[in-house]
């Protein structure tokens, strides 16, 4: 039974169902059959997401556009944030950990003056001072924020406490607690300082918040902040000059990029069509050869195709990772 062909006990209508008028408008019932069919489609859509879109709106248009099978991404954006949100189509969605472990870049602006439960302009001020820093305050206080730091993630974000998202339990009204985090911050300038408002840029690693940079840089300079606007410009292989937007996810032949592009940091190693059905079939293989890597993580090719990613063990690729995509 399926909600588009309903069986129902009746074959016939009675009493007052049989009663109703036919319907008069021009509506007409889509038929599964009138439906695009959905194929296989491996590969990375490096999409720009615009300003209002949520992530998983996100995935769903690329899904649609394409007629793809299976989709996923590789780190959520916020609606209000707009840049790079990776979409894995396919295979490539076995390879989501390789991109969302990877560096990432933002351009963000801060309005100082006043804090916000959501640390972004999204949400309600909970405090406010109205005072407004020098750009020298805020460059003299930017390498405190640089290298390994500890952050608390903002009340409202998607980290789980007790099997909840911290911003379900805050919609709620209750009072959540998040403990601070290590988090890794390469690089944190400013760019621009006009009024009450500073434009940054930061180059940092997984599970940064850059609205806790944001709320704890307003902080620190006593006079509160919240980000007012978000761009991400990079994540990691993928950057803006990469990027297409949603309307050109279907127009644009080179939009779709191999699976293999995720696994960029790592090395690579051709193998015989033997070896890569051994590898497919989750057995590992010895590697021969004075270019064979002795250990480490490697990803394994044959005539051009992506087979597998694993781990060299004693001269060994073991699998952890195979890919259908027809060597």
């Amino acid at each position: 039974m399926t909600q588009d062909d309903p069986q129902r006990p009746q074959d016939h209508p009675t009493g007052q169902e049989a009663q109703r008028p036919a319907r008069t408008d021009n509506r007409q019932r889509r038929h599964p059959q009138d439906r695009p069919k959905k194929r296989d489609v491996n590969g990375w859509i490096v999409l720009d997401k615009g300003v209002g879109m949520t992530s998983t709106h996100a995935v769903a248009a690329v899904k649609r556009a394409l007629s793809a099978k299976k989709a996923g991404h590789a780190g959520t954006l916020d609606p209000l944030a707009s840049g790079i949100l990776p979409i894995a189509l396919g295979e490539a969605t076995k390879t989501v950990p390789f991109v969302m472990d990877g560096r990432k870049s933002y351009v963000f602006t801060v309005e100082w003056g006043s804090e916000t439960d959501t640390d972004d302009a999204e949400g309600r001020i909970v405090d406010a001072t109205g005072k407004i820093p020098q750009a020298s305050d805020v460059e003299a206080l930017l390498p405190r924020f640089v290298g390994s730091i500890e952050q608390v993630p903002p009340r409202f974000s998607a980290i789980k406490i007790q099997g909840e998202r911290a911003y379900d339990l805050a919609r709620d009204g209750e009072i959540v607690e998040l403990q601070p985090r290590t988090v890794e911050i390469d690089r944190l300038a400013l760019v621009a300082h006009d009024g009450n408002r500073s434009v940054l840029e930061a180059d940092c690693g997984k599970g940064t918040y850059v609205r806790a940079i944001a709320r704890d840089l307003g902080r620190a300079l006593g006079c509160l902040g919240h980000v007012a606007a978000l761009r991400r410009t990079r994540v990691g292989p993928f950057a803006e000059e990469d990027a297409v937007s949603v309307d050109e996810v279907a127009t644009e032949p080179a939009a779709l990029r191999p699976v293999e592009t995720a696994l960029s940091d790592l090395p690579s190693i051709t193998v015989s069509r033997d070896m890569a059905g051994r590898l497919m079939r989750g057995q590992s293989v010895i590697l021969r050869g004075r270019e064979a890597p002795l250990s480490g993580k490697i990803y394994a090719t044959c005539n051009g195709v992506l087979v597998a990613v694993g781990d060299v063990e004693r001269g060994e690729l073991v699998p952890h990772r195979v890919f259908n995509l027809g060597v």
